[in-house]
C-alpha cells in the first residue's frame, strides 16, 4: 500500500482515538508489564571505577571511555555563554556521537493502526520494566560491538523495501547531560505477518497515551517517538466525537489540527527564535575530566563539590533477557528529581502553550524550544522566589487547573533512577498573554510543525507533548 501524508495522519489519529484492543486491554497491559517484571532477573550494583571492566580513564583522567572506543565517553567541558545569569561553568558530560534507532513497527488490524511495543529493562530504570519502542538500540549495540545478540526486529528498519516509512526524524537528547546527541526517531508500517515475541505486544496509540498518564510505565524513548506524530484535519468534529474524544481531548485536537486561530504565525515564531539564536553565544571547549572545576573524581563517583546537579557512578549490571546478560558501565545519577511543566491558555478559543527558548550546554544550535518551566539540573524546591518565571504559578496551581500530572523517568540506559514531575497547567483568566522575551505562545499544531525538523523542540517538550491524550 502507498501511504500519502493524509493517509498517515488519518491512521495516526484513528489510532490515537482508539483504546479498545482485541489483543490486550490497557488494564491487562499494566498487569502484563508487572508479569514481565517478575519474569526477568535484574541486578544493578555500584562498583568502584577501578573495577569497571572494559572501561578506563584515559591518561591524566582526560575522559572515561570504553576500551572499544565505541558506546560513549564521559568528558569534561568548559561552557561560556551570555545567556542567563551564569556566564561560565565546567561540567562532566556524556559524549555519544553515534546515532541510534528509536523505532516502532506498526501494522493495521481491522482498519486501526497498532504499535509493537516492548517490555524492556534498562539498568537505570526506577521500576525495571517499562514500555519501549520495538527497537531501541545504539549503533554500537546493533553493530554488536558487545559481541551479543542482534536486537529483535532490526531487519524491519534496515531493509527498507519491506516497510513503508510513516515518520523518520533526527531528534536531540537531554541537552544538559549529552553533548550534541541525537537519535533517529522512526515509525515504519508493515503488511507482513509479524511474529510477536513474549516481551512484545501490539497497542493502539490511544493506549500508549493512556498508559503515559501513569507514573513510570512508558519510557522516554517511546515518548520521544510518539511526540513526532502529527494529525491532519481530515476528520470532522462529529467524527472525532464518534471516536470518543473527551472534552479536554477536543480542546487538544483543535489546538493540534487547526492553525488559523493561532495568535502567532509560523513565520513570526521562526523570526522570534532566529533572533534569539543570533542574540546569544554558546562556546564549548573540551577539557580533561580530572581538571573540571568544582567536580571531584572519587573511587566510586564523579560529583560536584556541593553535591549539586548530578553525579557519575560506576555500575555492574545483570539483566537476563538482554542481548548481553552481564556488563559494566557508567551511569549518570541526578541529585534530585526535576520539574517539567507547560502552562496552557485558551486564546481566541484555541489552546496555546507558553514555549520557552532555552540554552543548554549540549545543544546543537544554541537554543531549543523547552517547556514553560524546566528544572532538571537545579533543585526547584530551593529556587529563590521570583527567580524562575512561572515556577510559583505552576507549583501553586489549583487542582482543577492541572490537566496532566505524572512522574516520568529519563532514559534508563544512561541515567540512573532519574525521574521528573511532568505537568500541564491550564492558566486562569488572570494569567497575562504578555510573556517574557524568550517565551512565545504556540498551538500544538505549530509545535508539531517544528517537530518535523531537527533540533527545535527539546526532549522535555516532546515528552510532555506525547502525553496529551484525546480520549
Amino acid at each position: 500500500m502507498e501511504w500519502g501524508t493524509k493517509d498517515i495522519r488519518k491512521a495516526f489519529l484513528k489510532s490515537a482515538l482508539t483504546e479498545e484492543n482485541p489483543f490486550i486491554s490497557t488494564d491487562e497491559t499494566i498487569k502484563w508489564l508487572a508479569e514481565r517484571n517478575e519474569a526477568v532477573h535484574v541486578k544493578v550494583n555500584r562498583v568502584n571505577f577501578d573495577d569497571l571492566n572494559q572501561w578506563k580513564f584515559t591518561p591524566n583522567k582526560g575522559s572515561l571511555v570504553h576500551e572499544s572506543g565505541k558506546f560513549f565517553s564521559i568528558d569534561g567541558i568548559r561552557v561560556q555563554t551570555d545567556y542567563g545569569g551564569v556566564s561560565q561553568w565546567e561540567q562532566p558530560i556524556i559524549n555519544q556521537p553515534e546515532i541510534g534507532y528509536l523505532g516502532f513497527i506498526t501494522k493495521e488490524f481491522n482498519g486501526i493502526l497498532y504499535f509493537l511495543a516492548q517490555a524492556k529493562i534498562e539498568p537505570g530504570n526506577v521500576n525495571n520494566v517499562q514500555l519501549s519502542p520495538t527497537l531501541q538500540a545504539t549503533k554500537s549495540n546493533y553493530s554488536k560491538v558487545h559481541k551479543g545478540k542482534t536486537p529483535r526486529y532490526l531487519e524491519y528498519f534496515k531493509e527498507r523495501s519491506r516497510c513503508a516509512v510513516l515518520l523518520d526524524q533526527l531528534q536531540s537528547e537531554q541537552g544538559a547531560r549529552f553533548l550534541r546527541k541525537r537519535n533517529r526517531n522512526i515509525i515504519v508500517h508493515t503488511e507482513e505477518e509479524v511474529s510477536v515475541h513474549e516481551d512484545f505486544v501490539f497497542l493502539t496509540l490511544g493506549q500508549l497515551k493512556k498508559l503515559m498518564q501513569f507514573d513510570n510505565l512508558v519510557n522516554m524513548d517511546t515518548r520521544t517517538v510518539v511526540s513526532g506524530i502529527s494529525f491532519g484535519s481530515e476528520l470532522a468534529e462529529e467524527e472525532v466525537i464518534k471516536y470518543g474524544a473527551s472534552s479536554n481531548g477536543l480542546d487538544y485536537l483543535k489546538s493540534s489540527m487547526l492553525f488559523e486561530s493561532s495568535i502567532n504565525s509560523i513565520d513570526n515564531i521562526i523570526a522570534w527564535f532566529t533572533e534569539l539564536k543570533c542574540l546569544y553565544d554558546l562556546n564549548i571547549t573540551k577539557i580533561p575530566l580530572g581538571t573540571v572545576d568544582q567536580w571531584h573524581i572519587e573511587q566510586d563517583q564523579i560529583r560536584h563539590q556541593d553535591h549539586r546537579f548530578f553525579k557519575v557512578i560506576a555500575t555492574e549490571v545483570e539483566i537476563s533477557n538482554r542481548e548481553v546478560a552481564r556488563w559494566m558501565q557508567p551511569l549518570v545519577q541526578p541529585e534530585q528529581d526535576g520539574l517539567i511543566a507547560y502552562v496552557a491558555k485558551k486564546i481566541n478559543g484555541t489552546l496555546h502553550f507558553a514555549v520557552q527558548a532555552k540554552l543548554e550546554s549540549g545543544n546543537f544550535d544554541i537554543l531549543e524550544m523547552a517547556p514553560t518551566v524546566q528544572c532538571l539540573t537545579g533543585n526547584y524546591r530551593k529556587t529563590k522566589k521570583g527567580a524562575l518565571p512561572f515556577l510559583e504559578y505552576v507549583l501553586n496551581a489549583r487542582k482543577d487547573q492541572i490537566l496532566i500530572d505524572t512522574i516520568q523517568s529519563e532514559e534508563g540506559g544512561r541515567f540512573y533512577q532519574e525521574q521528573n514531575r511532568n505537568l500541564i497547567v491550564l492558566a486562569d483568566d488572570g494569567f497575562s498573554e504578555e510573556l517574557p522575551p524568550n517565551y512565545c505562545w504556540m498551538t500544538l499544531n505549530q509545535m508539531q510543525s517544528f517537530l518535523k525538523y531537527n533540533n527545535y523542540l527539546n526532549i522535555q517538550s516532546r515528552s510532555l507533548v506525547s502525553m496529551i491524550s484525546f480520549i
